[in-house]
């Protein structure tokens, strides 16, 4: 990170778009080497700060998240809402996909709402010309009245006009009506807030149809009852219409795009552009879009759950730290006289043989391979399909769509798949998702030890287990999304055209994501590694073993050293899962033992690494209350299960 230049006089310049519109490369472009990340306040959510020269004087430049709306529905959307209201005189740039024009002015249409003045920068306009797209820019510009500068950012193309046409920025004019209801609501409610504002229109529309209220900005300038009343009427409204408003104000914002694209835009699409729109529309069909969807999700499990959790991570830790850099830094401590400062770099709770261990050698290649694979499904336009297959699965456990993503990174890293809850829309959400993870999701490491001391039984003993887990995780889940309190959000998602994945942008993007990762997780496993280290040398952990042990034994029907296994599944679940599968290749699990311990596994606490993420995604109290929930509900499924197996006699 460079040193901040000295502050300019001059308002900043925002760069807002939606996602994979080539934002964060125009960024690069415009602010050069001037770059520092900043994280918003409140959040963990991350933009961007730099500085640009316009005819020689610097200007700052704001590259704000990826948001679809400024209607906010996830973390990213907040804060690029927000970061436009605490910078009424900034000029916007809206960057737009020329292959996607329809959803850049659904997006330039609300910085009119907002009375932004604006220009447009019509990026990958190379892209689009070599898909049969042509856009009469002229007339484009004409139609929503701001400059229009086609810009190819990778190749610098249009970046000195871009900087040009600042100086003719002007509010869209785009006034997109959404019929007499939804005004009148907007009259009523601007009168609530007796409001001359300018912004007034943009942050009641956002009010409306978003999930996240009013911003905390405008929120605070006002009495908690007007606040109540505004709230109330939405309410209201809601309950008066046949659809959700969120669903009424995003149609017609579309249907007034969609016209204005018929005007401006001719399409000669090539067989590539033809096959992808084909492809496209494939994916998304409820009988055809099934196989596509199995084999993306196979892919993602072979890729991260195989390739990253096991071949990756195999040759990290057994080659690189188990064979060259923990042996180094142990001879290295082994001349220092103080065994607790040994103990505490290098013993069996070490910093650098547990704590980075874990986070650089087992961790980092799960998370660079989901990271890739999360880059290539979002860059390719298939990430909202495969959101769009699996809602109406996940609306029976109260989620939508949008949940797939961390419940099939949690076969991979159940650590990894908690942070990426961040793309739900609210708060329910995130902790259905985050318990359901927590209890019954187990990561590939553990899964594939689990299937395979299982598969050395029987296919039965597999079917059993994995018909236990489904079962628990449908039914937790449909009771706890009632339990739950708060909504789920509506699943309004606009659906890009598929293409194939841009190298470059997967590449930087998951670049950035690793940077966020070393950054904000890795002291976490420290963390960690520090409080065991302090259990064990305190004989904290030898009184749990002892403790648990009765447990063990009457109620699952398991021998006594079984208690090991579980006080190892809290610091790492594959761990405990082997330390079962050391049992049984002793001999002292029967069939039915082995199916219960690795049910019990399964459905057991998160290991530590997991519980600190989700003490700092969630908060202490919610993690907390997880882990308390889940170990008697383990144990008692176990139970049961060894009861009901023993009585019918299996084996």
């Amino acid at each position: 990170m460079t040193t901040r230049q000295t502050k300019s006089t001059l308002p900043p310049v925002l760069l807002v778009g939606n996602p994979n519109v080539g934002k964060s490369a125009l960024f690069g472009v415009l602010s050069g080497r001037y770059v520092e990340v900043s994280n918003y306040p409140g959040t963990t959510v991350d933009y961007a700060v730099g500085w640009m020269r316009i005819d020689g004087v610097p200007r700052e430049i704001f590259d704000s998240p990826g948001a679809d709306t400024l209607s906010p529905i996830s973390d990213d959307e907040i804060v690029t809402r927000d970061l436009i209201l605490s910078h009424p005189d900034s000029t916007v740039i809206c960057v737009i996909d020329s292959k996607n024009l329809l959803r850049g002015l659904v997006l330039l249409s609300q910085l009119a709402e907002f009375k932004r003045k604006a220009v447009v920068a019509l990026n990958m306009a190379d892209e689009a010309s070599s898909s049969g797209i042509k856009i009469n820019i002229p007339a484009l510009s004409q139609a929503v009245g701001v400059p229009v500068i086609p810009t190819i950012a990778t190749q610098r193309a249009g970046i000195e006009e871009l900087k040009r046409s600042l100086k003719k920025a002007a509010v869209p004019s785009l006034n997109f009506g959404f019929g007499a209801v939804i005004e009148d609501a907007l009259e009523v409610l601007s009168r609530e807030l007796a409001s001359t504002n300018g912004n007034s229109r943009g942050i009641l529309l956002s009010f409306l149809s978003g999930d996240n209220g009013l911003p905390p900005s405008i929120k605070s300038i006002y009495p908690a009852d007007t606040i109540k009343r505004l709230e109330n009427y939405k309410k209201q409204l809601e309950r008066s219409l046949a659809e959700p408003i969120g669903f009424i104000i995003a149609k017609a914002r579309n249907e007034e795009a969609q016209r204005l694209v018929q005007r401006v835009v001719s399409a000669k699409g090539s067989p590539a552009t033809r096959f992808f729109r084909a492809l496209g529309i494939t994916s998304q069909h409820p009988v055809y879009g099934v196989p596509i969807l199995m084999l993306v999700i196979i892919g993602l499990y072979y890729f991260v759950g195989v390739f990253g959790a096991q071949t990756l991570v195999g040759l990290f830790e057994n080659r690189l730290f188990g064979s060259l850099i923990n042996p180094l830094f142990t001879k290295l401590f082994s001349y220092i006289p103080w065994a607790f400062l040994r103990d505490l770099f290098v013993g069996e709770y070490g910093i650098i043989t547990m704590a980075l261990t874990y986070a650089l050698a087992l961790i980092l290649p799960i998370v660079t391979t989901f990271f890739l694979a999360f880059g290539i499904l979002e860059d390719s336009g298939y990430l909202p399909r495969l959101a769009f297959m699996v809602d109406r699965i996940f609306k029976k456990i109260g989620l939508n769509g949008r949940a797939v993503l961390p419940m099939v990174l949690g076969l991979g890293c159940d650590t990894m798949a908690v942070l990426t809850t961040r793309i739900l829309s609210t708060k329910k959400e995130k902790v259905l998702v985050t318990f359901l993870l927590a209890l019954a999701i187990p990561c590939s490491a553990q899964l594939g030890v689990t299937l395979g001391i299982l598969g050395a039984i029987s296919g039965l003993a597999v079917m059993i287990w994995l018909g236990v887990i489904l079962m628990v995780l449908f039914i937790v889940g449909y009771i706890s999304s009632k339990v739950i309190p708060g909504r789920s959000s509506d699943f309004i998602l606009e659906i890009p055209p598929l293409r194939l994945p841009q190298a470059r942008n997967v590449v930087v993007k998951t670049l950035m994501r690793l940077e966020w990762y070393l950054r904000e997780a890795v002291p976490l496993f420290v963390l960690g590694t520090l409080i065991l280290f302090t259990l064990d040398r305190l004989g904290a952990l030898k009184i749990l073993e002892k403790a648990f042990s009765p447990v063990v034994v009457n109620i699952l029907g398991l021998p006594a050293k079984s208690s090991e296994a579980f006080i190892l599944g809290f610091l790492r679940r594959d761990y405990g899962a082997a330390g079962f599968k050391g049992l049984f290749d002793q001999g002292l699990l029967d069939p039915i033992s082995t199916v219960v311990a690795m049910t019990v596994i399964t459905l057991f606490v998160p290991c530590i690494a997991n519980f600190f993420i989700i003490i700092k995604e969630r908060g202490l109290k919610t993690a907390l209350g997880m882990v308390l929930f889940i170990i008697p509900f383990a144990i008692t499924v176990g139970g049961l299960l060894n009861l009901l197996l023993r009585g019918i006699k299996i084996w």
